[in-house]
């Protein structure tokens, strides 16, 4: 399909209308059909200044519904924490040799895991996993003694996020092969984790504005006021 018969297709919508996020379900169901499945992406505009410390939220998710997609993990460990890798299901597991491996930024995996005490070793890929927001991180559950736990989360179809630029944070939590049950759960259970998160020091409307969309769509603007 031509990208100009594509954008031909789309459902009408208002931009500037926020609609209840069951409008929003169908509307999404009634884009044209790509030849590969879309994922469901969300964007949610927070009431925060993530330039302070205090303010700046992140975060992972285990979804109550699971991507569906093939999430490539490294675990960095040694010894047991290895044999908990493999058991897991980590793709790739290992220690100095993976540094060697990686420090030229040939990166093939998705999401990196290690211990509390490899986060040195690791530490000397900064300049190669932090750019790209590999970085394992303890706020993202990433940094753990529980491995076994990351990895199957991490697979199963967990969400990392972290506020970017003017509060926005962004993160695929759906694909469009799932139903609009499966899709809601996940957005419902994202935007509560949200919530939960809220620094104590935001002050003012904490969510101000949330958009779905699909990888090659627009985004659709949700009632905020629903949460």
């Amino acid at each position: 399909m031509k990208e100009t018969k594509y954008k031909k297709e789309l459902v009408e919508f208002d931009v500037e209308k926020a609609y209840k996020t069951e409008e929003v379900m169908e509307m999404l169901k009634k884009q044209p059909k790509r030849k590969f499945v879309e994922s469901v992406d969300v964007a949610v505009k927070l009431g925060i200044d993530p330039k302070k410390s205090d303010q700046n939220v992140r975060g992972a998710l285990t979804l109550p519904n699971s991507l569906g997609k093939k999430i490539i993990v490294v675990a960095f460990v040694e010894g047991d924490k290895a044999e908990e890798a493999k058991k897991a299901g980590a793709d790739i597991i290992g220690s100095d040799d993976l540094i060697e491996k990686y420090k030229d930024g040939n990166i093939d995996f998705d999401v990196a895991v290690t211990t509390p005490a490899l986060m040195k070793t690791v530490s000397k890929l900064a300049k190669v996993l932090g750019p790209k927001g590999l970085m394992p991180n303890p706020k993202s559950g990433t940094v753990t003694e529980n491995i076994e736990k990351a990895v199957k989360d991490l697979k199963h179809g967990q969400v990392i996020f972290k506020a970017e630029q003017q509060g926005i944070i962004q993160g695929t939590i759906a694909n469009s092969g799932m139903d609009n049950t499966q899709i809601t759960e996940n957005l419902n259970s994202f935007i509560a984790e949200l919530q939960r998160l809220k620094p104590a020091s935001s002050k003012g409307i904490y969510l101000k504005d949330i958009y779905l969309s699909t990888s090659m769509g627009p985004g659709y603007r949700i009632d905020v006021s629903q949460f």
